[in-house]
């Protein structure tokens, strides 16, 4: 019985964490796709330059 549930818990853990993974993945892909369209669509700065969107 105790092989049994640790099998299970052990398929759980992996069950979740693929989840978690996944889900990671998908946010950084968001934050990447927002980076580029803020690197690529910036506001015109001081003398018509176009500036930074950051402030580093």
């Amino acid at each position: 019985m105790v092989p049994l549930l640790l099998v299970l818990l052990l398929a759980l853990v992996l069950f979740g964490a693929g989840f978690a993974l996944k889900f990671l993945w998908l946010v950084a892909a968001v934050v990447i796709v927002a980076w580029l369209v803020g690197f690529f669509v910036r506001p015109a700065g001081v003398g018509g330059r176009r500036g930074r969107w950051y402030r580093w």
